[in-house]
């Protein structure tokens, strides 16, 4: 996942954090008609996707809606673990993903990509930077927070052998099932550090003031929504993204989310 924002007092993490969240592809629910376009997300990422009571909310939520609506369709949106939800949809449990998913080439052997934004990476610590933390280098010897599954992950766990390699200590990994947890882990003095897209690092600081970013962003990687290899829905998807760029309806919904700086560029 990669770059946005969004709601809560001291970041209402805790709200989130109630949120009973389906972890395996076993336990996604099957696809609905033809009349229906299931999406599988990951929705505990603010603010990209996730709950406000029991209402899922946010860019992505917006932007596949949108998307279905072009296509002659409903979206609904079944709640999967981020690890798993790769697994859902090669299972049919849905039909596409969209969930702040990195256009990788990695991905791309398992799924095809329609991409809708792009988004870099960012550090977050805790206000006034107490562990001086400003680039990658400083995470030597340093604990970290990221959203198993994602490539936030692969990317610190590539960056610590690097270290390693050069004779440093590396970087310790901590994995949590929810990003909201691995916030949580930060403004609770578990990690160091927080590693997740640039629009949920500025969401989350935006909620909370004991949060603060850390250098400046990363690694941009485009985000995309993926379905199966040889869909018939994916040239459907591409025009329909191509025509929100085209009318403006992306650009209300990204400005909505305070994502503006992740469109594509020359769509």
């Amino acid at each position: 996942m990669n770059l946005v924002s969004r709601a809560l007092p001291g970041l209402v993490l805790a709200a989130l954090l109630t949120v009973s969240v389906v972890a395996s592809a076993a336990a996604a629910p099957t696809r609905q008609g033809s009349s229906t376009l299931t999406y599988c997300s990951d929705i505990t990422y603010p603010p990209e996707e996730y709950y406000q009571g029991s209402k899922a909310v946010g860019s992505d939520i917006d932007i596949g809606t949108a998307i279905a609506k072009r296509l002659g369709m409903k979206a609904t949106f079944h709640n999967t673990g981020f690890d798993g939800i790769i697994a859902a949809l090669l299972a049919k449990k849905c039909d596409a993903i969209i969930s702040g998913m990195n256009d990788t080439a990695a991905r791309r052997k398992q799924v095809a990509f329609v991409d809708y934004i792009s988004v870099g990476q960012s550090l977050m610590v805790k206000k006034g930077n107490p562990k001086g933390i400003h680039t990658l280098a400083d995470l030597s010897g340093k604990s970290v927070s990221v959203e198993v599954g994602t490539t936030n992950k692969q990317f610190l766990d590539a960056k610590s052998a690097v270290l390693k390699k050069a004779g440093k200590p590396g970087i310790t990994v901590v994995s949590f099932p929810k990003d909201t947890d691995a916030a949580a882990a930060l403004k609770t003095g578990r990690v160091d550090a927080y590693f997740g897209d640039s629009p949920v690092v500025a969401y989350y600081i935006e909620k909370d003031t004991s949060f603060a970013f850390a250098g400046s962003p990363i690694n941009p990687i485009p985000v995309g929504i993926a379905l199966r290899k040889g869909d018939v829905k994916i040239p459907k998807i591409k025009a329909a993204v191509k025509a929100m760029y085209r009318d403006g309806t992306m650009k209300k919904i990204l400005a909505r989310w305070h994502m503006s700086a992740f469109a594509l560029k020359n769509v």
